[in-house]
């Protein structure tokens, strides 16, 4: 299983409610919406940071994790004209190219 990771934060000027709204109510739903995600992603998922006492600030406004059962899966998914045409382009309407985080991982779970 191979599982992206990316840590977001939104566009200068964006409020923290617009970035969550638009990341969780109009993103994730287009994303999901597209056959190639049916087809070829195992898991998708958005999150955004709690109030944590004791804990630092957030560095990042959000986190997207998209998993793959393999890497054709991933190439597949993201060479497919609905992601080009559809999905991509939506990402630079409330996401800071600037500073990004990123991982690729084989999630092994332990517990």
């Amino acid at each position: 299983m191979i599982k992206l990771v990316f840590l977001i934060n939104r566009l200068p000027g964006m409020s923290v409610e617009d970035f969550r709204r638009h990341h969780r109510d109009t993103h994730a739903p287009l994303f999901t919406s597209i056959p190639e995600a049916a087809q070829y992603v195992r898991k998708y998922a958005v999150s955004h940071p709690v109030a944590a006492p004791n804990y630092p600030a957030p560095t990042y406004d959000g986190l997207t994790e998209i998993w793959f059962d393999s890497w054709d899966d991933h190439d597949a998914f993201f060479a497919s004209e609905n992601y080009k045409v559809l999905v991509n382009p939506d990402e630079a309407t409330f996401i800071d190219f600037s500073n990004v985080g990123s991982m690729v991982t084989d999630e092994k779970i332990v517990a």
